[in-house]
């Protein structure tokens, strides 16, 4: 059995929400903890020592993307990721599956991997669950998620049933061949394991007694916030999570907006991610305490406040709805920089609290009141 990574701290007396501290090599990670995306090894407009500046210690880059360019060795002659971008806290590299499946104009998908051309040029290439392994472990990534294939809302059982074996049985290759960057290379990174099995219950128990039975240091959760409905991801999240074991890192991949990090939490989850917060930041779309605004609209042409009263960021004490506005309207730079900076500091600060609130035993109290201010949005008993 492998050595945990993962020591749970507290749990919330009423819900299964938990605090707790990864170990990964490049430091400590306070969970839950949300990570933002670096596709291309940088959060788009942000400097690595921003980040930090705002607490975080973990973030995620892309694997698609950077096999394909700049490509893995030369990051590998840079020093890894940590050397190549100047980020000196940990990385989390996803599989790049879910590129290959949404972006490639051509794949195919076979029991070795699967064949794409590459969204950029049309080159063809091939991953399999091994190679996808050695490409993380060129970036020296302190976690990297397995090779698996994520299947769509709406999709058959027996489709659904086919990918969910196929990432069973590409877990077990990429663990193998994980053991193997371990004792050659000296590879320190993590291997995490993902469960599928879309929408059908008794999937997803079967995949995650197959995926646990591999014994990795941790276990992802995948296949939800696929475009189903809010109740159907909640049902399907809270019968994945309740599959897990305790004493491992449970991460739940592509999930951002403070609504679904509650949920997400509330069912024991230590880690997420999700390009939404930074995207649509870029696009005018600005968290606060009271619901998320358009900066673009009219009705912010003289309003002097900040975008969030109630917020601490450096943006909020230092300018104004109005002057945000007027820089998106004129498409200056500054203005993805300053939107980014203030959604990431958004969600940052609410897992501080939410911290908090777990070790005060508050959770579902903070959750409802956070809810009820947050868009109107109700919180459900």
């Amino acid at each position: 059995m492998n050595e945990s990574i993962f020591s749970e701290l507290h749990r919330d007396s009423a819900s299964k929400a938990r605090i707790g501290r990864l170990r990964l090599p490049h430091g400590t990670v306070d969970t839950p903890a949300f990570m933002p995306v670096g596709t291309n090894a940088t959060v788009k407009a942000v400097p690595p020592e921003d980040l930090q500046a705002m607490g975080f210690k973990i973030i995620l880059a892309n694997t698609y993307h950077l096999y394909l360019r700049p490509g893995h060795e030369l990051i590998r002659a840079a020093g890894g990721l940590h050397g190549f971008s100047g980020w000196n806290g940990n990385f989390l590299t996803d599989s790049g599956g879910f590129q290959v499946f949404s972006l490639a104009p051509f794949r195919k998908i076979t029991e070795e991997g699967v064949k794409f051309r590459s969204h950029i040029d049309g080159s063809a290439h091939f991953l399999s669950p091994e190679t996808v392994v050695d490409v993380q472990a060129a970036f020296n990534s302190d976690i990297q998620m397995q090779l698996d294939v994520c299947t769509p809302w709406g999709e058959p059982e027996n489709k659904a049933y086919k990918a969910m074996k196929l990432t069973t049985d590409w877990a077990r290759r990429a663990r193998d061949a994980w053991r193997v960057a371990q004792e050659r290379e000296g590879y320190r990174g993590q291997l995490f394991g993902i469960v599928q099995g879309n929408f059908y219950n008794n999937l997803r128990s079967e995949s995650a007694a197959q995926i646990l039975e591999l014994d990795l240091p941790g276990i992802a959760i995948g296949g939800l916030s696929v475009g189903e409905p809010k109740e159907v991801f909640a049902e399907h999240l809270e019968y994945t999570a309740a599959l897990l074991p305790e004493g491992k890192p449970r991460y739940l991949m592509g999930i951002g907006t403070p609504d679904y990090i509650l949920e997400a939490v509330r069912n024991g989850i230590d880690i997420f991610d999700c390009v939404y917060p930074t995207r649509t930041a870029r696009n005018g779309l600005l968290f606060t305490s009271s619901g998320q605004i358009v900066i673009k609209k009219a009705m912010f042409e003289r309003d002097f406040g900040p975008i969030d009263p109630e917020c601490s960021c450096p943006v909020c004490l230092n300018h104004s709805r109005a002057y945000l506005r007027h820089l998106y309207r004129n498409g200056e730079i500054l203005y993805a920089t300053l939107a980014t900076k203030h959604n990431l500091h958004f969600l940052g600060d609410l897992v501080r609290r939410i911290r908090l609130a777990i070790i005060e035993n508050r959770f579902e109290a903070f959750r409802k009141e956070f809810l009820a201010a947050y868009s109107g949005v109700r919180a459900e008993s």
